[in-house]
Formats: structure tokens, C-alpha cells, sequence
């Protein structure tokens, strides 16, 4: 079979330029001079009979025809990277892993450590970004996601459910007196008590909400800080039962109810389609399917 390609310098040069938003940047990632990467794209540009990027002072951006042709460039180069590393027969270099920063900070961290050991030559590099990123664009190997598990293009292993319960430190409930019943927690302060969540789980647990009974809590905005406050004393948070078995087993959080409030989410591991076979990923995925195993037979199992 003839393939119809341009040079593959010149399409290495361009990947990293769309990549990186700029020649300089390219040029010193791929050890050439900053003339010789613009030479490279020109080359290109002549090949495809359209301009890829548009030239402005001090930054480029890519034309619709370079917009087009990006992603494929990186995927393209990320599945030969795999194939060689494949060949070589080992699973080393960097794993590239997205994720929430709750799931990284109450989840992961407690837990890495652990598959470090295990696969020193492989290092984890993790990225809590607030943005979805583009697995494949932005050079990511794995994401942890929130959702239903549907997202084109990606593979998706389910870890276990993202239900909530309220949850404070056992000092702060001790000094209310306990919390036996729902409308205990109303004599405490509750983080984040916009969060719709708090409306649902009340509901699940057969109590309506009341807002005017509400003490304010602080509105932190992230459900890692809202743990961090209960924590410290300074107030319930609504948080996913899952995330914080350790914090709970430890005695550093109690959890007085139950019942578990859910919007349907879960969370799930995802990576390319056409990447599943990678060393790196599968050791990474295998490693944390092992880990929530337990949890997911739990679920099945029920209440």
C-alpha cells in the first residue's frame, strides 16, 4: 500500500506548534532552530494548499484547516509512542492521569503510593485541572470521570456510585448533643448548604428541607475543601460515601445516617479506544478496578 503523507518532520513540527501555540516552543522541544521549525510548517502548508496557522505578533492560531488536521497529528504520534513502548515490551516512562481534584486529594492520594511501589519505573502524573480535558489533545493516558459512563471515543471502566450523605467530625456533633435524626443537622452549621444536594438527601431520608432552619456554613465551592471544613470542626458536609472511607475509619469523620443521597453519577476510569492495550494504562486501569473491587461487590450486595 503507498500512504499519501507529507514529510513526517514537517508534520512532527506542526503537532507540536498546534500543540504548544507556538514555533519557538516547537523548535526547542524538537532541538531545531526557531527558522528551520517555520521552514518545516511552510513545507507543509505548500503540501496542503492552505495555511495552518494564522501568524499574529508573539502567538499563532490554528486555521480551520490546522484545527482539523491537530488532533489527528497528536493521535497519530501518541499511538506510535504506545506501539514502541509496546515493542519494547515494558511499561515505563509517565501516565498521564486527568481527574478531579476531590477524587485526587480524598481518593487517590491515600492510595498511589502504593502502585508506585509496585511500578517504580513508571511515574504518575497527575493533573486536577477544573476543565474536561480532551484525552487525546491535551496528551492525557487516563481519566477519572464523573457521569453515566457515555463519552464518544472513550473507553469507560465503572469504579463505584458518587451517592452523598452528610458527614461531620465526631467532636462538633458531640458538642450538639449528637445527631440522631435528620433535624439534628440543623443545629450545626452546613457547608455549602446551596448545594442541591442537601435538598435530595434530605428527601431521600423522608425529611423535607427546610432553608429557613439552616445555619450557614462556609460556601467553599469544592467538595475537597467542604470535607477539609466538617474536618476541622466547622461544620456537616454533604460528601460522596466512597471518597472517604479512610477519613471515616479513621474516626476523623462520622457519618450518622445511612442513607445515601444520588443524581445517577458515578465515577469511571477512561482512555482512548484504541489505547487499551498499552502496558502503562492497562497496568493502571487493572491496579484500580482491583482497588474499588470491594467497593462495587458492596453495591451489588445492597444495603
Amino acid at each position: 500500500m503507498s500512504w499519501d503523507l507529507p514529510p513526517l518532520g514537517a508534520i512532527r513540527v506542526f503537532e507540536a506548534a498546534a500543540r504548544l501555540g507556538s514555533f519557538t516552543k516547537a523548535a526547542e522541544e524538537l532541538g531545531m532552530t526557531q527558522s528551520a521549525a517555520s521552514y518545516q510548517i511552510k513545507v507543509l502548508e505548500e503540501r496542503a494548499g492552505a495555511p495552518l496557522f494564522v501568524r499574529k505578533t508573539r502567538q499563532i492560531e490554528l486555521t480551520e484547516a490546522g484545527e482539523q488536521l491537530a488532533p489527528h497529528a497528536t493521535g497519530a504520534f501518541a499511538a506510535l509512542a504506545d506501539a514502541w513502548l509496546a515493542t519494547k515490551g515494558g511499561a515505563t516512562g509517565v501516565l498521564s492521569l486527568t481527574t478531579v481534584q476531590t477524587f485526587a486529594s480524598n481518593w487517590l492520594a491515600v492510595r498511589l503510593g502504593e502502585f508506585q511501589l509496585m511500578h517504580p519505573d513508571l511515574a504518575v502524573k497527575v493533573d486536577t485541572s477544573s476543565r474536561l480535558a480532551d484525552l487525546t489533545r491535551d496528551g492525557m493516558d487516563i481519566g477519572i470521570r464523573t457521569g453515566t459512563g457515555k463519552w464518544p471515543g472513550l473507553t469507560a471502566h465503572y469504579l463505584f456510585k458518587a451517592d452523598y450523605t452528610p458527614m461531620l467530625s465526631p467532636r462538633l456533633a458531640e458538642s450538639v448533643g449528637g445527631i440522631r435524626r435528620p433535624e439534628d443537622l440543623y443545629k450545626v452549621a452546613l457547608c455549602c448548604a446551596s448545594d442541591p444536594w442537601w435538598r435530595i438527601w434530605f428527601e431521600a431520608a423522608g425529611v423535607p428541607f427546610e432553608p429557613d432552619r439552616v445555619i450557614m456554613g462556609p460556601e467553599l465551592g469544592i467538595q475537597a475543601y467542604d470535607a477539609m471544613a466538617a474536618i476541622t470542626d466547622q461544620g456537616a458536609a454533604i460528601l460522596t460515601r466512597n471518597l472517604y472511607s479512610v477519613f471515616l475509619a479513621k474516626g476523623q469523620l462520622m457519618q450518622p445516617f445511612d442513607v445515601l443521597g444520588s443524581d445517577g453519577d458515578g465515577y469511571w476510569l477512561v482512555h482512548a479506544e484504541n489505547r487499551r492495550n498499552i502496558p502503562k494504562i492497562k497496568l493502571f486501569r487493572d491496579w484500580l478496578l482491583a482497588q474499588t473491587a470491594d467497593i462495587r461487590e458492596r453495591e451489588q450486595r445492597g444495603p
